[in-house]
């Protein structure tokens, strides 16, 4: 169960650039230093030897949400290293969503017409073992103020894209000079309507939500989105509901995505105790994505029969603004495909 926010926290100091800053830095740690930090001497699927597979990055902050001393701990489960990552499986590709050859210029990603993304960071403060970019070849899109110079003019001079997306990596991890000059650059093209920021960082580190953020939200000339990413309620502690609230009340619309994962939060009582959380911090439950099919992140996949079942009982305990579209991304596709729940 989630702790819910008292008085006290909504009155808290927002902790400064340096702090978050130490945090993200102090994020990489190694598997054995992970199981010690919740209170397990072992623990039967981990395997340090998929740190070579994908660095192991928790931030402290998401470590104290997890339950001391417990194995099967939903938030635990999505950031060990296993030896199962090391499982052929048929389908499960380094690339599943066929990024490479929707990238016209370095740093851009352009598969929808209407919208691009942006690859604004190389890093992320938490290494989620079943995130579809774990193999990305980020180092093909690291860029400059002075590289960003054609990813800008591609968007400039494509008046068909009314949306850009920065995401990562994650966008946050920027430094809140760097994100105000990119988010700017980019407000200032005419045929732009919106901006969006897709984060993992939020709940993960929430304490990223400082003066100079809420400032940068505050002062954005177009519409901003900020796409949180949450997948248990557990993740929604007090720290990150404030978060969120100050995210909102600075002008920002909140929306949340999940990924739905086995033995994670395949469970619609899990998922509609998340909706509600996330309403109760201002956020609204926005997609439910099957898992992208990654090299390394098999053990994670719920079946689309079993999708479908976890879904129709979500659907029947909760209001139709708490429920999230059920989804999944389709390589090709002009957008992202809504499971079909009937036939």
């Amino acid at each position: 169960m989630i702790h819910r926010s008292s008085g006290a926290v909504e009155t808290q100091h927002i902790i400064s650039d340096k702090d978050w800053k130490q945090l993200l830095q102090d994020s990489r740690i190694t598997t054995q230093q992970l199981l010690e930090a919740v209170g397990l001497r072992a623990h039967p699927q981990a395997e340090s030897e998929a740190e070579r597979l994908f660095e192991l990055r928790v931030p402290q902050p998401y470590i104290d949400k997890i339950e001391a001393g417990n194995p099967h701990d939903p938030l635990l489960l999505q950031v060990l290293p296993q030896q199962r990552e090391f499982d052929p499986m048929p389908g499960f590709v380094n690339d599943p969503l066929q990024e490479r050859q929707f990238s016209p210029v370095r740093g851009i990603i352009h598969k929808y017409q209407n919208r691009v993304l942006l690859i604004a960071s190389q890093a992320c403060a938490i290494h989620c073992r079943y995130c579809f970019r774990r193999h990305f070849p980020y180092a093909e899109h690291r860029q400059s103020r002075q590289q960003w110079l054609e990813a800008l003019n591609y968007v400039r001079t494509h008046p068909e894209i009314d949306e850009v997306i920065l995401s990562g990596g994650d966008p946050l991890v920027l430094d809140n000079d760097y994100l105000a000059w990119l988010l700017g650059e980019l407000a200032d093209i005419a045929h732009i309507k919106h901006l969006r920021i897709h984060s993992r960082l939020l709940s993960s580190l929430p304490q990223r939500v400082d003066k100079g953020l809420l400032d940068i939200v505050t002062a954005c000339k177009k519409p901003l989105v900020i796409v949180v990413h949450c997948n248990h309620p557990n993740e929604v502690d007090e720290h990150l509901q404030v978060a969120l609230r100050q995210l909102r009340n600075a002008g920002a619309t909140l929306l949340n995505q999940s990924v739905l994962l086995k033995d994670i939060n395949d469970n619609a009582d899990v998922l509609a105790e998340l909706s509600h959380a996330l309403f109760a911090a201002g956020t609204l439950p926005y997609y439910l994505f099957l898992l992208d099919r990654v090299a390394g992140a098999g053990h994670f996949e719920v079946s689309s029969e079993d999708a479908k079942r976890v879904y129709t009982r979500l659907s029947a305990s909760v209001s139709g603004y708490l429920l999230p579209r059920l989804m999944v991304e389709i390589p090709g596709q002009v957008a992202k495909t809504p499971v079909t729940i009937t036939e």
